[in-house]
């Protein structure tokens, strides 16, 4: 037996039900369905923002919005000056209207076909056809291999967002410290490559934060290819140099005689964090800025501005964090979001190699898509 509707959305994601309530505002007659291999649908959306639900970002020019992607930043300027921020915002205060799509769970789907002017979708349950079909499955490789028997291309996983395991005797006792940072990736010879500033969160593993992820993200293929080996450079206060520092650390020598350097924390900087790197410099736990070296206070003012840490390996969270790769870009219609290879195949989300650092802006490619999506079926 075939269920007929009108078009088969393939994803029970943010992007794949904001396409289908966008379908059926754009024409209530049509007959929608989500098709959802597992059995709850919008696992991400209910777990972002750390249950809030970080359904966007609040950037408001097309430009600087799309900059925020590492992969898609080219590709999703257009779509933005059609569907962004701002009309995310509008579009959720104004919901309460009743909307009726049939949702599937605990549908994979198992083949994808074209047969004339239709498509057909074939589940371990029922056959499906339809005339238009989208494809929301996100970072799905069974449904990328499907895609690929249809001529499309994709880019293997590779993941985006992820924390960095360090061991090492300076942060090893500090975790849930938190701090602004500079970070940077090393390369053998030491010249910056990537870098990133912002917060940063010493963790029992290492070193997480949005600091951390921003570079991730950015750098998720180089750091992929250096199989999560690497070193890294933390200037733990981000507005100064080691020059700057030094010469602030010996006005600390001439004011602060008597007083111990471990007992208080100086040039903003958390007080654990100060004393792990003052006791790294040399100093001891009781001496005082006049008994302090030039020596300990150049290596000081290294370890403030120029913390070298070795980084073997990483730590990521399925459930919220995001993966590069997907279907290659240059096959798709960005003004519709249709395959180019393909009439009637509509891509949206993460299942498109797009992806976005954290702060709602992968939620805003989902929507940005959908709403799209949606309007080039039913216009």
């Amino acid at each position: 037996m075939i269920k007929e509707v009108d078009v088969i959305i393939v994803g029970g994601g943010a992007a794949g039900f904001f396409t289908a309530i966008n379908l059926v505002e754009n024409n209530p007659v049509l007959k929608v369905i989500i098709l959802e291999r597992s059995s709850e649908v919008l696992t991400k959306v209910r777990i972002s923002g750390g249950g809030r639900c970080n359904v966007t970002h609040a950037e408001f020019s097309p430009k600087d919005l799309s900059q925020n992607y590492p992969r898609g930043e080219k590709e999703l300027l257009g779509p933005f000056h059609t569907f962004m921020t701002g009309d995310t915002i509008e579009w959720f205060e104004k919901k309460g209207i009743q909307l009726k799509v049939e949702v599937l769970k605990q549908h994979p789907v198992k083949s994808i076909q074209k047969e004339g002017n239709n498509w057909m979708v074939k589940t371990e349950q029922n056959n499906y056809k339809a005339k238009k079909i989208v494809i929301a499955t996100g970072s799905n490789v069974k449904i990328w291999k499907l895609l690929s028997e249809l001529g499309h291309s994709t880019l293997p996983p590779i993941p985006s967002l992820f924390t960095f395991n360090i061991k090492d005797n300076r942060i090893n006792d500090l975790p849930g410290i938190a701090t602004n940072a500079s970070v940077s990736v090393l390369s053998e010879n030491h010249k910056t490559k990537l870098e990133s500033e912002g917060p940063l969160l010493i963790t029992h593993w290492g070193l997480s934060g949005p600091a951390i992820l921003k570079l991730s993200a950015w750098g998720a293929i180089d750091l992929y290819h250096l199989n999560y080996h690497f070193k890294i450079k933390v200037n733990w206060i981000p507005s100064e140099t080691m020059e700057t520092v030094l010469e602030k650390l010996k006005n600390l020598k001439e004011v602060n005689t008597k007083q111990s350097v471990l007992k208080y924390a100086q040039l903003e900087v958390p007080k654990r964090l100060w004393q792990s790197l003052a006791i790294s410099s040399g100093i001891e736990e009781i001496q005082k800025w006049a008994e302090t070296t030039n020596k300990q206070l150049k290596e000081l003012a290294s370890q403030l501005t120029n913390s070298i840490l070795q980084v073997d390996g990483k730590s990521t969270f399925k459930e919220e964090f995001v993966t590069a790769g997907g279907i290659d870009l240059k096959e798709i219609n960005f003004k519709r979001y249709e395959s180019k290879i393909h009439k009637d195949l509509f891509f949206a989300g993460e299942v498109l190699n797009i992806d976005a650092i954290t702060g709602g802006f992968n939620f805003q490619n989902a929507w940005t898509g959908g709403y799209i999506v949606a309007k080039s079926i039913t216009e």
